[in-house]
């Protein structure tokens, strides 16, 4: 059984058991090891607002899982879902400024739509579970 349907289920309410988690730390790793190469003058521009928006959705999912109402864990899904979009348009903004390549850009994109898939479907889970 998924950590999704674990949590969903109420049978588990442990972050790290949870496969959107785990993407989601796997995708900060990756955008990590490409902002790496950037400009050094984007530093503290694109290169930190990418990272912090990426550090974002792991930490609000396991904020929420930590939480006592399903209600507040789906708004802080919410907020993990927010970050990825934020975090995607910089994706974008970095290939117009070509400072990402074409296959590295779709890949993370694909990646982050994996991701903000699975929150969706936690979300819906969880919100079945509440109905």
């Amino acid at each position: 059984m998924s950590g999704e349907t674990r949590v969903a289920s109420g049978e588990t309410r442990h972050y790290r058991d949870l496969l959107v988690w785990q993407k989601a730390v796997v995708w900060v790793e990756s955008v990590y090891k490409v902002t790496g190469t950037w400009p050094s003058e984007e530093r503290f521009g694109l290169t930190s607002q990418i990272r912090r928006a990426a550090v974002s959705i792991p930490s609000n999912i396991a904020e929420g899982c930590t939480r006592r109402s399903t209600g507040d864990f789906v708004r802080f899904l919410l907020i993990a879902k927010s970050s990825l979009a934020e975090a995607e348009t910089q994706l974008i903004i970095a290939g117009r400024l070509a400072y990402i390549d074409t296959a590295q850009q779709s890949a993370l994109l694909d990646a982050a739509d994996e991701v903000s898939r699975m929150i969706a479907g936690l979300i819906n889970k969880l919100e079945e579970r509440r109905s």
